[in-house]
């Protein structure tokens, strides 16, 4: 993973698939290389379907897709790994059946507030854990939130790259950059943007500019 941190656009329930893959498209063609594909509100079969579309999009980019929180989807689809939460099944038991599915499989695991979850993510062979809440967020409103300084902490507690989530716009953002996030994951701020493209740019310079 880069030393500078990257922008991780994660997907929002959206039904409607057109929508999904032209948004998705979008925020891919301005320079987004990491999607996470997230639906928790349709049918197996229809997430079968977006995921699917949503690797060819990220192959056609060079970028990652990552399947949130199942791991039969993201080997269905061929994705690039699966990211996990604390509910969501053993991360040793994933980290092996992706070793087996091919080299270089993903695996992200959910660690909230928890320096001890980070830790164990690690000794499971997790590739990145994720901290958040950062700020307050439409797509998890109750979601306790965690201080900026857990980035760092978690860095130095796992070893491992870490990704900030929960509310991050380009106001709030260069402070997650700056606290040593290598990841952001966002949702509304781009799905939910006038324009996305401008949106993802906007990102993508801060961080960039970020020292």
């Amino acid at each position: 993973m880069k030393s500078k941190a990257g922008l991780y656009a994660i997907t929002p329930d959206w039904s409607d698939s057109r929508r999904l893959l032209e948004t998705s498209e979008a925020i891919l063609a301005a320079g987004c290389r990491w999607l996470q594909y997230r639906n928790k509100a349709t049918t197996d079969c229809h997430r079968q379907e977006q995921a699917v579309a949503l690797r060819g999009l990220t192959r056609k980019f060079g970028a990652r897709l990552i399947v949130n929180d199942d791991l039969d989807l993201a080997l269905f689809c061929e994705a690039d790994g699966v990211h996990l939460g604390e509910a969501d099944g053993g991360l040793a038991q994933a980290r092996a059946r992706l070793d087996h599915a091919g080299p270089g499989r993903i695996l992200g695991a959910s660690c909230y507030q928890s320096l001890d979850l980070a830790e164990a993510a690690a000794k499971a062979g997790a590739d990145y854990i994720a901290f958040g809440s950062f700020f307050a967020s439409p797509t998890k409103p109750r979601a306790l939130r965690a201080d900026p300084a857990l980035l760092a902490a978690g860095k130095a507690k796992a070893g491992l790259p870490v990704c900030a989530i929960g509310g991050i716009t380009p106001a709030n953002a260069g402070q997650l950059v700056a606290a040593g996030a290598d990841l952001l994951a966002v949702i509304s701020a781009l799905f939910e943007a006038a324009d996305p493209y401008e949106t993802t740019r906007q990102f993508l310079t801060l961080i960039e500019e970020t020292p």
